[in-house]
C-alpha cells in the first residue's frame, strides 16, 4: 500500500519527505506535540518519520488506519524512530488497527482438534452426530461381510500401511522421523493375521487397486507435500482406533465366531498412544503458516475418498 503524498498532507512541512528529513540537522531532536500540548523530543535519523504537527499526525493515522496508539500521540517512542519502508515515506506503526481473525474451529485446543472437527463432518449422520453428509444407500451397520471381501481389506489395508511406515522410517523430511514408534504401527499386526489366515486355509488374495494406487499416492505426496502426507497420517491411524475398531467387531461377529484379530490390538494404553501423537502433530503444526494449515485440512477429503473404497473391499 503506497503512503499518501499529496500537496495537502505536505503542505507547510507537515510530514518530512525522506529527503527534506535528511536534510534537517542531525544533531538536533525533533519537536513532537501531544494533544495535551506536552512537548516531546525525539532524535532525528535518516529512516525517522517527522511529524510536526497533531493534524498530520491524525492525517497519516486515517490514511493507514492506525488507532491513536499505533501513531504515538503520547510521544511515545516506539512510534517513531527506525520504521518499515512505505511509498516515499519512513514509517513505524506499533500495531495497526486491524480486526483479529476469528479461530478456526477447534484451533483454541490445538491443530489436531481443527483436523478432527473437519474429519467429522465428512461422516454420515448415521455415523457420526457431527456428520453432514447423507447417509450411503447401504450404511455400514446393515453390511454383509464375506470371508473374501474381508480378506482383500486385510491385504490392502495392509500395503497403505505398509507405505506410511516405510516413508515414516525413511524420513525423507525430518518432520517424519517425529512418528516413528508411535506405538499404532500395524503392519506387522496385519502380517499376523493374514498368516493366521493362511494358517486356516484361506487364499490370500493379491494387492487390488484401492490398496496400491492409495499407497502410490501417499508415496508422491509424502515426496512434496508434508503437510498434506500429516493429513493421510492422521485420518488412517486415528479413524482405524475409532470406527475401524466398531467395523472390526461387527467383522468379527459375523464371519469371525467373535475372534479379535491383532489389527484391533495395541501393546499399550491407546488413549494415551493417542494422546502422545496429538501432541506431537500439534507441536509439528505450530511451524506451519495458516495457508499450510488449511492446505493440510483440505486434503482430509481425499484421504476418505480412498479409505472408503478400501472399506468397501469387505462386501466385496
Amino acid at each position: 500500500m503506497a503512503l499518501p503524498t499529496s500537496p495537502a498532507l505536505l503542505k507547510d512541512k507537515q510530514i518530512a519527505s525522506p529527503t527534506h528529513a535528511i536534510e534537517l540537522p542531525t544533531s538536533k531532536p525533533i519537536l513532537f506535540m501531544n494533544p495535551n500540548a506536552q512537548t516531546r523530543y525525539f532524535p532525528l535519523n535518516q529512516s525517522t518519520f517527522a511529524v510536526r504537527s497533531n493534524k498530520a499526525l491524525l492525517s497519516i493515522g486515517k490514511a493507514f488506519k492506525f488507532g491513536a496508539s499505533d501513531i504515538g500521540f503520547e510521544g511515545q517512542s516506539r512510534s517513531y524512530g527506525r520504521g518499515k519502508s512505505l511509498g516515499g515515506l519512513v514509517v513505524k506503526a506499533a500495531a495497526t488497527a486491524e480486526k483479529p481473525r476469528k479461530n478456526y474451529p477447534g484451533e483454541a485446543k490445538g491443530f489436531v482438534e481443527e483436523m478432527r472437527f473437519v474429519a467429522m463432518r465428512l461422516h454420515t449422520r448415521d455415523v457420526a452426530k457431527e456428520g453432514k453428509k447423507e447417509p450411503d444407500a447401504q450404511p455400514i451397520g446393515k453390511w454383509e461381510p464375506t470371508i473374501e471381501g474381508y480378506l482383500k481389506f486385510l491385504v490392502d489395508s495392509k500395503v497403505v500401511y505398509d507405505t506410511l511406515e516405510d516413508v515414516i522410517q525413511k524420513a525423507t523430511y525430518p518432520v517424519y522421523a517425529e512418528f516413528r514408534n508411535t506405538g499404532l504401527e500395524r503392519s506387522e499386526k496385519l502380517a499376523k493375521d493374514l498368516e493366521w489366515f493362511r494358517q486356516q486355509g484361506h487364499i490370500i488374495p493379491e494387492p487390488s487397486s484401492p490398496g496400491l494406487s492409495y499407497a502410490k499416492y501417499l508415496q508422491e505426496l509424502s515426496e512434496k507435500d508434508p503437510p498434506a502426507f500429516l493429513c493421510h497420517f492422521y485420518n488412517v491411524y486415528f479413524a482405524h482406533t475409532a470406527g475401524g475398531r466398531m467395523i472390526g467387531r461387527k467383522v468379527a461377529e459375523n464371519i469371525l465366531d467373535g475372534r479379535e484379530l491383532e489389527f484391533y490390538k495395541w501393546e499399550e494404553d491407546l488413549t494415551a498412544l493417542l494422546n502422545r501423537v496429538r501432541e506431537k502433530i500439534n507441536k509439528v503444526a505450530e511451524g506451519w503458516s495458516r495457508e499450510e494449515k488449511n492446505h493440510c485440512l483440505e486434503e482430509t477429503e481425499k484421504s476418505f475418498e480412498y479409505s472408503g473404497k478400501l472399506l468397501r473391499l469387505i462386501i466385496s
